[in-house]
């Protein structure tokens, strides 16, 4: 199921033995777009430290009682290797914080999630700590640095079509299934009167560039304006998915 970012935020992560914090952004990679982490506020409980949550732990996200049930324990998270979330998170870290829950490295294979499709660990081969550690540390060695952005600093976002802006970034869609953001809400009505909100696919993304704050698309301004209007009240359907697409001439990410 499709759900805004926007919905996450401000959710409780719910672990094994109490309450860890508040969700406050999250960390997506902008090549393979997939949510990697939950940046969460622990409060006064950790005296205002954000710690990372990954995917990979989340059990279930009831959204309508905006509570996320993870897999681990608050003394887990106490524990985890700490990080400056106003800093870019280096591979390193990266490494150093998922060999901390034994979770494998998702820049590790050809999958979304490195060997699977989605963080479910039950799907994840079984692989020794010692086996896992060893890997993600000479696979961060081998590997370029961390592409990791924030939700919070990309949105605002100009979105720059191939011949000229056509709006910003609103808001995210990601399937809760994969922790993959599959759009981006795209705001148009600062570039002309009586706009509306549309999704970009992230497919049809090129780069994101953070010098001059735009993500580019390989889209015209004029296809974005005749493009079929995103509601933001109603639940996305694949009929909705499949004749956005159609519209484009481009195959879906479910084919």
């Amino acid at each position: 199921m499709l759900r805004s970012v926007s919905e996450l935020k401000g959710c409780t992560i719910g672990a094994l033995d109490g309450e860890v914090g508040k969700v406050e952004e999250l960390f997506f990679d902008d090549e393979a777009w997939g949510i990697r982490y939950l940046v969460v506020n622990a409060g006064s409980w950790l005296t205002g430290r954000e710690v990372l949550i990954s995917p990979f732990s989340v059990k279930r996200a009831d959204l309508g009682k905006r509570v996320i049930d993870v897999s681990i324990t608050r003394e887990q998270v106490k524990n985890s290797p700490p990080v400056d979330t106003h800093k870019p998170v280096s591979r390193q870290h990266e490494s150093d914080y998922l060999g901390y829950y034994g979770y494998p490295p998702y820049w590790g294979g050809s999958y979304l999630w490195g060997l699977t499709a989605s963080p479910l660990v039950e799907s994840v081969p079984s692989v020794s700590p010692v086996e896992r550690e060893l890997t993600a540390r000479m696979e961060a060695e081998q590997a370029e640095d961390s592409r990791l952005r924030s939700t919070d600093d990309v949105k605002g976002y100009h979105i720059q079509a191939i011949d000229d802006s056509i709006g910003h970034v609103e808001d995210f869609l990601f399937d809760d299934e994969a922790w993959a953001i599959r759009y981006l809400v795209v705001d148009t009505t600062n570039w002309w009167p009586g706009g509306k909100k549309v999704l970009v696919a992230t497919q049809w993304i090129g780069s994101i560039e953070w010098s001059d704050r735009k993500v580019y698309t390989k889209l015209t301004r004029d296809q974005v304006k005749r493009s079929p209007e995103y509601d933001d009240t109603a639940v996305i359907k694949r009929d909705y998915e499949a004749r956005l697409h159609d519209f484009y001439g481009r195959p879906g990410y479910w084919d």
